[in-house]
């Protein structure tokens, strides 16, 4: 069976079509969720790409949290739906309270649109969970504000629950533990600031986002 899989668009969303591309490319199929919808529909999962919702203004994801659409994307969370925040994505995820920690201004306040080098450091997640810790991939960055921060607390925690899914070989911006990317207790939701569909295909240069990607289709 195919896997589903709803991509939000926030007024300012600009990797939305990207993201559904990526992910035929995989092999599921997607569709487009405005972010004053009520429904889901029949998804298995659920994707919140890039870009800067609502324009970002007031603080970086704040007023996404409250698009009525998601209060729908918690409820599909906290009964255990895939959900994905890609950058723009996992800001509005950690200010939905869906995950913890915040997003701030990158080491240097400089704006970052590179390759980085990526380590899969836990396998329990609905993104990494068919691929082996140690798994090295190199996916682009696109971001001012992808500097994760947390508590000491916090951070034990993610440790102590394997939640740390992906973490930068050289840390550009200067999150905490060198993390790029983290889970729930549970896995089934993940936010990471690379763009996985910006390395969908050899023509973009690499095809490890689609790597990450395959392991929505586990959710169909």
């Amino acid at each position: 069976m195919t896997t589903k899989v709803g991509v939000i668009v926030f007024p300012g969303s600009n990797c939305e079509q990207d993201v559904v591309e990526a992910l035929e490319t995989v092999g599921a199929t997607a569709k487009l969720l405005w972010h004053k919808d009520t429904d889901l529909g029949d998804v298995d999962a659920v994707v919140l790409p890039g870009g800067f919702a609502h324009g970002d203004y007031l603080r970086t994801g704040a007023m996404a949290r409250f698009s009525p659409i998601m209060d729908l994307v918690a409820k599909f969370a906290y009964q255990g739906g895939a959900v994905v925040g890609i950058c723009n994505g996992f800001q509005i995820l950690t200010e939905a309270k869906l995950l913890p920690g915040a997003l701030y201004k990158n080491k240097g306040l400089k704006f970052l649109c590179q390759p980085s080098s990526l380590r899969v450091a836990s396998s329990n997640s609905v993104l990494t969970g068919h691929l082996a810790e140690g798994t090295y991939l190199r996916i682009p960055i696109n971001h001012f504000e992808g500097n994760y921060l947390c508590s000491p607390q916090t951070l034990h925690e993610l440790q102590e629950n394997n939640s740390i899914v992906l973490t930068y070989v050289d840390n550009p911006n200067g999150s905490v533990a060198d993390i790029a990317g983290i889970c729930n207790k549970s896995g089934n939701v993940v936010g990471l600031m690379p763009h996985p569909e910006r390395a969908a295909h050899w023509l973009l240069g690499s095809t490890d986002g689609a790597r990450l990607l395959k392991g929505l289709l586990s959710c169909g």
